[in-house]
């Protein structure tokens, strides 16, 4: 397999960014995340990938409810904060108006395009990510709103590297 063509041909597909929350036992995560999107039309359900690099992994472990956060291209600021910290070392929302669900799940309110959703399923298959498949509970948008996109954020470092992930859960 190329590599750098399968690279090449994500890149181009330049794929929109989400903010995940959730929480458990007063312990709040969240991180940002571009693997995602809708996996059955009905009953609604909706499909993210978590890397295992990230403490929101740990957490979602024990998680049952997550919040899916769209992000529109005047939120870079909030892409940087949950994308280039670690929850292990960063409270991620010091300072952020939030609303928790229910379920204690934090709902940032500067990102009012989301979802809230309850796990089905999780699947490890050995790569640096699990999916999570997860039924739509609720769902609120101010309108229509340009995504921000991979491209758009350049070349952000991550708040983990990648070597540093959990091998098993």
């Amino acid at each position: 397999m190329d590599e750098d063509t399968f690279d090449d041909l994500l890149v181009s597909a330049d794929a929109g960014l989400i903010v995940v929350t959730t929480a458990v036992e007063n312990e709040q995560a969240g991180c940002l995340v571009g693997f995602h999107s809708q996996s059955s039309m009905s009953p609604q359900q909706y499909g993210f990938w978590l890397s295992k690099a990230n403490h929101t992994y740990q957490v979602s472990l024990r998680a049952t409810h997550f919040a899916i956060h769209f992000l529109t291209v005047d939120d870079l600021a909030m892409a940087q904060r949950f994308g280039a910290r670690s929850g292990e070392d960063t409270d991620k929302f010091r300072g952020l108006d939030v609303d928790p669900t229910e379920q204690g799940v934090p709902l940032l309110s500067t990102l009012p395009n989301r979802l809230v959703v309850e796990r089905i399923t999780m699947l490890d298959d050995g790569g640096d990510h699990v999916a999570i498949t997860a039924r739509v509970i609720s769902s609120e948008t101010t309108g229509t709103f340009t995504p921000l996109r991979l491209s758009h954020i350049g070349d952000l470092p991550p708040g983990r590297d990648n070597d540093s992930r959990a091998i098993q859960p």
